[in-house]
């Protein structure tokens, strides 16, 4: 459907009636990711085995501070009280208001002993600030545990649901559980499920040539990113077959005046490529930026009406495929404007498949995409 200039071998999207907004010629696409969380929160083991403090508190054997905390291995007042070794249980008497283990006993307050100790062990125990494994970045990585970004939890051994609806076609589209779902094909079709409840989905295909199928958000009102808030998108992916001569598997959508088309490439059958020279950092992750600009039928398709000529697309390329976590969709935004380049308003962040050929199929248990703001 379109013809992509940063991508070597993308097939141009042929301009029939199918090619609605967005593909990556033109699929109607709009939609993305999310999710923030970690497992593990930071301080750690907070105060370990030897806190901030000593083997011995400050204070002495005896009188006030004792053998350990401060308060000592006595009362406060020393062995022998303020009133002598014979006085009436009185003040200070031989076993003084206080106890044996005087305020900040044999445990202090981050340690093993009281405040002020001969042995120093730095305030936050035995485990710095980030947790035992994981810092804020969760307790393993995407491959087989659990991915967090900010917040959200991603379950990265997530099975698919059952009972779905599958549809067949060259271009589908539909909405369910508030997200937006399609395929779009300039081959001979392929199929897209969708479940009831669950923002999870599944595609296959077979020789479509390119061939594009997703779920996300739609956005029908002419607004910049920024007032959705925060645009986040999880998800969990499964892949097997061949995808032909080029794929790509992330986030992907469109925007108007000007007319864009974006991708956030998270992995593919065939490694990561239209890399740019400018790097971000997004989600703990390196990023490779670029634009170009491309021509073909998508741009009239899938941006405002009366779009003629070439339109922009935007990249973002992880360093590292993954094929599970979150994805901070405004944060490629604002690295996007931060080069300078001029974005349109928002009308789409999916979660999307983008295949030149082949027959395969790929499932997603987790596909979700929110925002902060609508």
């Amino acid at each position: 459907m379109t013809s992509k200039l940063l991508l070597s071998g993308v097939a141009t999207c042929l301009a029939l009636a199918g090619c609605g907004n967005g593909g990556t010629a033109a699929s109607p696409q709009t939609g993305g990711a999310q999710g923030t969380g970690g497992q593990q929160q930071s301080g750690g083991s907070s105060g370990g085995p030897a806190g901030s403090g000593g083997a011995t508190s400050a204070g002495g054997a005896t009188g006030s501070g004792g053998a350990s905390g401060v308060g000592g291995g006595s009362a406060s007042g020393g062995t022998v009280g303020g009133g002598g070794t014979t006085s009436n249980p009185a003040t200070g008497g031989m076993t003084g208001s206080g106890g044996r283990t005087g305020t900040g006993g044999r445990t202090g307050s981050g340690g093993r002993t009281g405040t002020g100790g001969g042995t120093t062990t730095a305030s936050g125990g035995a485990t710095g600030v980030g947790g035992t494994t994981a810092g804020s970045g969760g307790s393993s990585a995407a491959d087989g545990g659990s991915e967090s970004d900010g917040g959200v939890t991603v379950n990265c051994e997530a099975e698919m649901p059952t009972g779905g609806n599958t549809y067949t076609g060259a271009s589908v589209y539909g909405t369910i559980n508030g997200l937006n779902y399609g395929i779009w094909t300039n081959g001979v079709g392929g199929t897209i499920t969708v479940f009831p409840g669950v923002q999870a989905f599944a595609a296959s295909w077979d020789e479509s040539l390119n061939f594009l199928a997703h779920l996300g958000l739609d956005f029908r009102t002419a607004k910049a990113y920024t007032e959705y808030g925060t645009i986040t998108a999880n998800y969990v992916e499964k892949k097997s077959g061949t995808p032909g001569g080029f794929s790509m598997i992330g986030i992907y959508g469109w925007m108007h005046n000007p007319c864009i088309e974006y991708y956030i490439n998270e992995d593919s059958w065939n490694g990561l490529y239209g890399r740019g020279s400018i790097t971000a950092v997004i989600d703990g992750e390196t990023y490779y930026l670029s634009t170009a600009s491309t021509t073909g039928t998508g741009g009239a398709n899938a941006c405002e009406s009366g779009h003629t000529g070439p339109w922009t697309q935007l990249h973002s390329v992880r360093k590292t495929a993954r094929q599970c976590g979150t994805v901070t969709v405004s944060d490629h935004f604002k690295a996007w404007e931060a080069q300078g380049w001029t974005l349109g308003s928002l009308r789409s962040v999916h979660i999307n498949v983008e295949v030149g050929g082949g027959t395969g199929s790929i499932e997603f248990p987790v596909a979700e995409v929110t925002t902060t703001s609508q």
